[in-house]
């Protein structure tokens, strides 16, 4: 299976484009909702489902009461109305001033990611925009930097456009040199572009020196129906272009996890 981190420098779309990886895996699919600045799907995609009581706001206290592993999967919650368990989201915080509690227990979230990576899921992480402590790092008091330095790769999304690009720049300069020095390295970092402008995939390739892992379609419909639940007929071309996206990244997730001699994931 595969672990994802999907974040921006400035907002680009990551909640939606992580959702829509998310639904769109051939497998069964985890979204994690680590953006600091708190979590939106339970409110927009979801329509306000589920109880305020779950979510990722709860799991610091259990991991000070030493009961982190056993509540985990207590705070999942469907992301399809079918309820068949292929779909689940951990919702993320419900105030950004929760996000300093967090900073302990990041680390143990990454460890039971990783084991829910190995029960068979893929598990996309939203990481919402980075916090960086300097130019060179993140911040670990605010940000969960330690889910990016383990996941399989980290896709900084872009949106095809001039001011997108310049934008990423910094967050892409910041995000390189974590991984080459606290992550699995530097190659773990690519571009998700979201093709709304007109610049060209090696056009931006070359501003951010960072390759090019995925696209994703501009698709204004149904990034409504991600961001704000309208559930309504759209040609779904943006899911579309997700599961093509899955297929190339976890193409990439087998490379390098054959390179750093670990487990590739299962295909099909």
């Amino acid at each position: 299976m595969a672990v994802i981190a999907v974040a921006s420098g400035k907002s680009s779309g990551v909640t939606c484009s992580a959702l829509a990886l998310a639904l769109a895996s051939p497998r069964p699919s985890l979204l994690v909702e680590a953006d600091p600045a708190g979590g939106t799907i339970r409110a927009g995609f979801l329509q306000g489902e589920g109880s305020a009581q779950i979510g990722l706001h709860r799991l610091a206290a259990a991991d000070r009461q030493g009961t982190l592993d056993k509540e985990f999967r207590q705070h999942w919650v469907s992301l399809d109305r079918t309820h068949s368990g292929q779909r689940m989201l951990l919702p993320g915080l419900t105030d950004p001033a929760q996000a300093p509690s967090m900073a302990r227990t990041w680390d143990s979230i990454a460890v039971l990611i990783g084991a829910t990576d190995s029960l068979g899921y893929d598990v996309i992480i939203d990481a919402g925009r980075i916090v960086p402590q300097s130019e060179t790092r993140l911040s670990t008091t605010v940000y969960p930097a330690p889910l990016l330095r383990a996941a399989d790769v980290v896709l900084l999304v872009v949106r095809s456009t001039q001011a997108s690009v310049v934008s990423a720049a910094p967050a892409a300069r910041v995000l390189r040199e974590e991984l080459a020095h606290h992550g699995t390295g530097a190659d773990a970092l690519g571009l998700l572009i979201v093709e709304e402008g007109s610049l060209s995939s090696s056009n931006i390739q070359e501003w951010l020196r960072v390759p090019a892992y995925a696209s994703l379609e501009w698709d204004p419909d149904t990034a409504d129906v991600l961001t704000h639940g309208q559930f309504k007929k759209t040609a779904r071309g943006l899911l579309r272009s997700a599961r093509s996206a899955h297929d190339r990244i976890n193409e990439i997730v087998t490379r390098r996890r054959i390179q750093l001699a670990r487990p590739a994931p299962v295909q099909g």
